[in-house]
């Protein structure tokens, strides 16, 4: 299977990058699935039921979140009835949503979409790993699903590297989102599980995070009450990650960035073309 996880998408640009460019890109790569993380799509707080609709018309099979999941409040709505939206499974009992779901490929296989939220520099929720642990072991690699991709959106590189070992050989893919800046530690880990301590953001790289600059650099020189941030409003990039996996096993066999817009040096699966 072929798979492609998408990065935050921040703002308008994101979007932009994100409509403009997957529908060619599903085709000419032959992608099996793909995911995208949008918390920050509307206007880098949180999401709508149309974005996310408009990011599932672009070509996602499902929509992954983060601390921002609700910062739209439309969303503690809307997040019940759409089974592609999918908020960290680590949010308290009762939360509105679902942590993870289960899609279908056009050729029928499952994927297992699984979301949670770290817990360091972050409102301190319910245990990542005890929730990851839960939804894999409910629907397992091979077992129920075809392939298994988590999304950890979590601020420390060591609490994602940590899930990352700890859900090796178990996940076709475990990704990190939230800190919107592209590492360069993609790799396959020794039991077969593709990681990436974190994709990137969709979005405008002439920023701060994807902001326009001059708040954030204010609010670093000046600790007082400022203005709001805003989105930037340039051209974006679309980043990710793409993975292959093994049929018989559905662990991965190659692992490629995605980097695809203006601001960053491209790079995308030149194998699959």
């Amino acid at each position: 299977m072929r798979l492609l996880f998408l990065g935050d998408v921040v703002g308008r640009p994101g979007r932009l990058a994100v409509s403009e460019r997957l529908p060619a890109l599903r085709e000419r790569w032959r992608l099996d699935c793909v995911v995208i993380n949008g918390e920050n799509a509307a206007g880098g707080f949180g999401i709508t039921e149309s974005i996310c609709d408009e990011l599932i018309n672009a070509g996602a099979d499902a929509v992954t979140l983060g601390n921002h999941s609700f910062d739209q409040r439309e969303a503690l709505v809307f997040i019940a009835r759409q089974p592609r939206l999918v908020r960290p499974a680590n949010y308290p009992p009762g939360t509105p949503g679902r942590g993870a779901t289960v899609v279908e490929t056009r050729a029928g296989a499952r994927v297992l979409v699984v979301n949670v939220m770290g817990r360091i520099f972050l409102d301190p929720l319910d245990d990542p790993f005890a929730a990851a642990e839960r939804e894999l072991s409910a629907c397992p690699l091979r077992d129920a699903a075809d392939a298994v991709i988590v999304d950890v959106h979590a601020e420390a590189t060591s609490e994602k590297e940590a899930l990352g070992w700890f859900l090796d050989g178990r996940a076709s893919l475990v990704v990190g989102t939230h800190t919107h800046v592209p590492t360069a530690d993609h790799r396959i880990l020794p039991g077969g599980t593709a990681y990436m301590s974190d994709v990137g953001m969709c979005g405008d790289y002439d920023s701060v995070l994807g902001m326009q600059k001059d708040e954030p650099v204010r609010r670093f020189l000046q600790k007082t009450p400022g203005s709001r941030l805003e989105a930037a409003t340039g051209e974006g990039t679309l980043c990710g990650l793409a993975v292959e996996t093994d049929d018989a096993t559905g662990l991965a066999r190659r692992v490629s960035p995605v980097r695809l817009g203006p601001h960053l040096e491209e790079t995308w699966p030149q194998h699959w073309d």
